[in-house]
């Protein structure tokens, strides 16, 4: 029989977190409310996060890392080939913006609700874009773009339009079809 995996109070509470945090925003939420969620107390939510924007840049973190690994995946699977790659991921959000209570980017929607470039939350928000940019320069690399970072940059451009497109549209083959065609232009016009 297999033992049932044993999750962190901290986890629990990233987790429920996350989920009301992408469903009803984040200054929506209160503290109150995650605990509850979690089924756990003030005390032992204090113990693991100093206030609520520690809890924000964690549920932030855990979605860029789910994020990170999609990209990284479809990279790996794809071994090199840019536009296998592209397809790869133009497919997943295709099928991420039809899954239900999708609401676009959660980078995208902490930004609009913490415009202090100097809080924790927007720090986090960049350095996840940061890594997203380097990512696209890797996965354009093979095609040697005359400006591997402009190339970058506007693939991240369409990742944020396929992004805010998928919350607005609700058709996720036509989102993966016009994310395709429109990286396809940005990594063969250099």
């Amino acid at each position: 029989m297999a033992e049932a995996v044993k999750v962190s109070m901290r986890e629990r509470l990233v987790e429920a977190a996350t989920e009301l945090f992408y469903a009803e925003g984040l200054r929506a939420v209160s503290v109150d409310k995650v605990i509850d969620r979690a089924g756990t107390t003030k005390v032992t939510f204090y113990r693991h996060f100093k206030s609520k924007d520690d809890l924000v840049v964690a549920h932030l973190e855990r979605r860029a890392k789910i994020e990170r690994e999609g990209i990284g995946a479809a990279m790996e699977h794809a071994g090199g080939d840019t536009d296998k790659t592209l397809q790869l991921i133009a497919n997943q959000l295709g099928t991420m913006s039809c899954e239900p209570g999708f609401r676009g980017c959660p980078f995208i929607n902490a930004a609009a609700e913490y415009p202090d470039p100097a809080s924790a939350v927007r720090k986090t928000i960049r350095d996840h874009r940061e890594w997203c940019k380097a990512a696209f320069a890797e996965i354009a690399r093979p095609l040697a773009p005359a400006d591997p970072k402009a190339a970058a940059e506007d693939l991240m451009l369409l990742r944020d339009g396929a992004m805010v497109a998928g919350y607005l549209d609700d058709d996720g083959d036509a989102l993966a079809a016009s994310f395709l065609r429109s990286c396809r232009a940005v990594v063969n016009a250099g």
